[in-house]
């Protein structure tokens, strides 16, 4: 009786596994179709994807991390697990039920692999700029990972130069890497021997249910980590004493983590603007400061995507921006100025305030470009990137089809945009040695 119970269970388990073999098989037929792809490969499993993050809340990682893995989730053919130092915590940004949240009680890039191999991972997305962690990453044998670039080489130009060198080294020897800009994918990692693909991030109000400002208020947001000093927040609260002298009644709202904002207070204090600039808490839907905005500056000194500005052109609200020429949302609705000068600052956001036809043209124009940033197209070049890396070691841009989403800049646009971000270097970094646009185009310039 024992041994048959035993046989019966073994035919029993072995018809399930074909079940399942067929059903993965037959949604697998069903994605490619749906894909328009030619190429095909067995599958006995679901794809596993991982990827990891400190927490699930606050900065634009944490955001888009869902937003990906949500979206990842709604595939037939993917497991997705999330592996975190924190189980769950308050105003988190949501994950579907489906997704496998796994806690590593005390981080090391040891413990991390050795989760990502107990689970099995097939496809492992790596955020983070850690150089020391991707050279271990890149000596995996048994895992694909993904390098997901979140952060511009400019910003590692301006805030650790020793990151900046190192960084781009290891990246040379990756093999998967996504990058958000043109000018790096298209023209600068070309010449550095770094093998990219291009992405945009997911944008995170729907644009058909989105209904815009009206613009009437006046009220200027600025939203992001107040105390970030890259963020310069600073710039944009002291432009405020020029704009004030103009329009009284202006009000500037600053949404932002309130710890280690000090300093800001005591410029507002120094300014005597205390009543024409409010701090708010941050939240995770900070939709009703768009809904009740006129203007958006930005003084970062350094984006990639930036989820802020995408948002402020959902909602059609202009923005004013210091020298980011590179984004790939910098057409429409916006003015970049090639300065840090709080005087321009001032200067632009009072023609835009006092002009309500030319405030209006502005948002207009800065909505309307966000239509073809599509979700539905990003998600279906995703699932293309992941199907070809686990489908072979080859990292071919042919396999992607600029055609679905980019249009690649030319040398001479790019040559443009790094000639402006070199001058702009030159000033913020008087100290420094000035550098030259053949000196940026050389890697070896920037390992000596």
């Amino acid at each position: 009786m024992i041994f048959l119970l035993f046989i019966s269970s073994i035919i029993i388990y072995s018809k399930i596994i074909k079940i399942d073999y067929l059903r993965i098989n037959s949604n697998y037929i069903k994605i490619l179709k749906f894909l328009n792809l030619n190429y095909h490969l067995k599958m006995n499993n679901k794809l596993k994807i991982g990827t990891y993050s400190y927490y699930l809340k606050n900065g634009g990682r944490s955001r888009l991390t869902s937003f990906l893995f949500n979206s990842l989730s709604k595939i037939a053919i993917f497991n997705l697990y999330f592996f975190t130092t924190i189980l769950k915590d308050n105003d988190e940004y949501l994950f579907n039920q489906n997704i496998t949240r796994i806690l590593i009680n005390i981080y090391t890039i040891k413990n991390l692999i050795k989760k990502i191999r107990k689970k099995r991972i097939d496809i492992f997305i790596y955020q983070f700029s850690d150089f020391d962690e991707i050279n271990i990453f890149n000596n995996l044998k048994d895992i694909k990972i993904i390098f997901y670039q979140h952060q511009s080489l400019f910003y590692w130009i301006y805030a650790n130069y020793t990151n900046y060198k190192h960084l781009y080294k290891v990246y040379q020897k990756s093999k998967y890497i996504i990058s958000l800009i043109h000018l790096e994918n298209d023209y600068i990692f070309k010449n550095w021997g770094i093998k990219t693909i291009l992405m945009n991030n997911f944008i995170t109000y729907d644009y058909n249910y989105t209904f815009p400002s009206n613009l009437i208020s006046k009220n200027i947001i600025m939203i992001g980590r107040a105390d970030n000093k890259y963020k310069r927040f600073k710039l944009g609260i002291q432009s405020m004493e020029y704009i004030v002298n103009e329009i009284p009644y202006i009000q500037m709202n600053i949404i932002s983590n309130l710890t280690k904002i000090n300093f800001l207070r005591n410029i507002i204090n120094n300014l005597n603007l205390n009543n024409n600039i409010k701090f708010y808490d941050y939240t995770s839907n900070p939709q009703i400061y768009y809904k009740n905005a006129c203007l958006h500056i930005s003084t970062s000194i350094s984006e990639s995507f930036s989820l802020v500005i995408s948002e402020a052109k959902i909602y059609g609200i202009p923005s004013i921006l210091l020298g980011l020429d590179y984004i790939s949302i910098k057409k429409g609705g916006i003015i970049i100025i090639d300065n840090d000068s709080i005087e321009s600052i001032a200067k632009e956001a009072i023609k835009i305030i006092i002009n309500d036809n030319y405030r209006k043209k502005m948002g207009k124009e800065a909505r309307s470009s966000m239509i073809k940033f599509s979700n539905d197209l990003l998600l279906k070049r995703w699932i293309k990137l992941i199907l070809s890396i686990y489908s072979s070691n080859s990292f071919n841009d042919n396999n992607y089809n600029y055609k679905d989403l980019y249009k690649k800049i030319s040398e001479k646009e790019a040559l443009y945009i790094l000639q402006k971000q070199i001058k702009l270097y030159n000033i913020r970094k008087k100290l420094s040695k000035a550098i030259m646009i053949n000196d940026l185009k050389n890697i070896n310039f920037i390992n000596n």
